[in-house]
């Protein structure tokens, strides 16, 4: 029970997919390439961030809480990603992808989700370029600080993809101080 309230209360102890830091290019950003994982993920149309992120999370949570084949709840881990892929134009709808990183002792043979909205996604390995934040998250802020990443980047000279791009949330609602998010942007591979 105290494990539990620690956790939603200060986001400690959570487990988190593994990654390779790569040496920095850039002050304000770090390379990380991600290991194959396998990850629970729901994808949603709608024009907000805030609002997917907030819907998926439902879906989501209760997929750990045992809506899932096995009725086995799996612990929560971080971060809580959202893919998005965005609209063809300022009015037009974007697909949200949100997901949870699934703990190591079910990455072998994951649930399946009960829920036909929700399903088990393999990433393979990938190479992203990670912004870190502060604060509450919020969709103007995610937008702001993927705009100073692709700024970045692009005064290093780096490729990378600028859609798909992902944001990622470490801490719980109840964490009020030192919260960490982030922006993710893929690495363009060489031909």
């Amino acid at each position: 029970m105290l494990k539990t309230v620690g956790q939603a209360l200060f986001s400690t102890g959570l487990q988190n997919p593994k990654y390779t830091a790569e040496e920095k290019k850039g002050h304000d950003y770090e390379i990380r390439t991600y290991h194959p994982t396998n990850w629970v993920s729901v994808s949603l149309s709608g024009m907000q961030w805030d609002a997917a992120i907030s819907a998926g999370f439902r879906k989501l949570f209760n997929y750990i809480q045992g809506n899932n084949n096995k009725k086995v709840k799996v612990e929560m881990t971080t971060p809580v990603t959202c893919r998005v892929d965005p609209g063809a134009g300022p009015a037009c709808e974007s697909r949200f992808t949100v997901s949870f990183f699934i703990p190591e002792e079910h990455q072998d043979s994951p649930p399946e989700p009960s829920d036909p909205e929700v399903f088990v996604e393999h990433r393979k390995e990938f190479t992203a370029y990670v912004r870190t934040f502060g604060g509450f998250s919020n969709d103007k802020m995610n937008r702001e600080e993927l705009l100073k990443l692709m700024e970045s980047l692009q005064r290093d000279g780096v490729q990378y993809i600028d859609k798909p791009f992902y944001s990622a949330g470490y801490d719980s609602p109840f964490k009020l101080i030192n919260r960490r998010n982030e922006v993710w942007v893929l690495k363009k591979e060489q031909e």
